[in-house]
């Protein structure tokens, strides 16, 4: 009777195991590095880590603050990758990985930024920091204010390349935020795939610069990364890959080599993409449906929900997956962005999400003369 009761028991518990939607597949593993993450982009779920929280030296891996920043700008209309770029002493001089360009001459933003994404480029960092903020120092400051608003709380940056530094350090899991963060900027993807290209310098001279990371051409769905090196942090690397629909971010800090660090990463998205698929319920800035509106010029506005909703679940688990909407009656004047309703989701009957509804367009208050002119057309 007690082994057929222990039988049972245990065959319950394999059970509740594979069924659950977080049965951990890398709880065995042991990555021969200080840190490793394993995140889903869409959801933000971190599905593995490993010693993430510890304060360690990044190398180049701090480069993708610098491209956020860049990217910011770019977005906000304050940079155009058409602008032309004047390199300085101070950023010709830089040493480790870099484009090895010309002091005083000058360079298009879009040059520079391919060199910093594909090979790393220490000098077109510099020259692009002194161009966006005046000085690295200043630039610097930015993306510590910027870690601080993505909540990384484990980080701080002297500079924007990454060499050695006294107090500059980061964590596995906020490489995953500021990683998530840059895999946002759709333009990041316009040089993440380049494998090799030729930096033509104003002189004519010619720079062959190739892939850091050798993951773009060698890794089913991988279309970008940053890595890093230098004798203090040992090899790093932060990659994406996609899948059908579903995304990873896979980040390892300190491996012995770029052979085990691009070994150890694969290991975890390969795992990850056996293991779990994302599905899209709330599609953000689509319209689904009209706001009435009491005393517009317009009787109704067009609203769609202000962000996207995803659910990570393991292969082959269904989920019981609800949307309510709720949209209200609003009264004029109505701003592009006013919240009009909400969308509550519920998985398995329970509350996850609630996401607000938004105007997709102005709606002007109906004034006298608007009235006087409706009276007119119905007289």
């Amino acid at each position: 009777m007690k082994k057929i009761c222990f039988a049972v028991v245990a065959a319950l518990l394999v059970l509740l195991i594979a069924t659950s939607p977080r049965a951990n597949v890398f709880a065995e593993e042991k990555y021969n590095a200080r840190a490793a993450l394993l995140m889903n982009y869409d959801t933000g779920e971190v599905l593995f880590e490993q010693n993430a929280d510890a304060k360690l030296q990044i190398a180049s891996m701090v480069k993708i603050m610098t491209l956020n920043i860049i990217f910011d700008e770019i977005e906000k209309g304050n940079l155009s990758v058409d602008d032309e770029i004047s390199v300085s002493e101070n950023a010709s001089s830089m040493g480790g990985s870099q484009a090895f360009l010309d002091a005083g001459c000058v360079y298009k933003a879009d040059e520079l930024i391919k060199s910093i994404v594909v090979a790393s480029a220490n000098d077109s960092c510099v020259a692009m920091a002194e161009h966006i903020a005046g000085s690295v120092s200043n630039f610097t400051a930015r993306m510590n204010d910027k870690a601080q608003r993505l909540g990384m709380e484990n980080t701080c940056f002297v500079n924007c390349t990454g060499l050695p530094a006294p107090n500059q350090y980061c964590c596995a899991k906020d490489v995953g935020k500021m990683f998530r963060e840059l895999v946002g900027h759709k333009k990041f993807f316009d040089y993440a795939g380049i494998w090799m290209f030729d930096f033509v310098h104003p002189s004519g001279r010619i720079t062959q610069l190739t892939n850091t990371n050798k993951l773009v051409r060698f890794y089913e769905g991988c279309d970008g990364g940053k890595t890093g090196f230098t004798g203090e942090a040992l090899s790093c690397l932060a990659a994406t890959a996609k899948r059908g629909n579903t995304r990873f971010i896979s980040v390892v800090i300190g491996a012995p080599d770029a052979k085990t660090r691009n070994a150890q990463v694969s290991t975890m998205l390969n795992e990850a993409f056996a293991s779990y698929e994302t599905r899209q319920y709330v599609f953000g800035q689509n319209g689904c449906g009209y706001a009435d509106v009491r005393g517009g010029k317009a009787d109704n506005v067009e609203c769609a929900p202000s962000e996207d909703y995803f659910l990570l679940t393991r292969k082959g688990e269904t989920k019981d997956v609800r949307c309510d909407f709720d949209i209200w009656k609003v009264a004029a004047p109505v701003k592009k962005g006013d919240k009009v309703g909400k969308v509550t989701v519920y998985v398995q009957n329970e509350c996850v999400k609630e996401i607000d509804l938004v105007a997709m367009t102005d709606i002007s208050k109906r004034g006298f003369a608007d009235i006087l002119d409706e009276v007119i057309k119905e007289w």
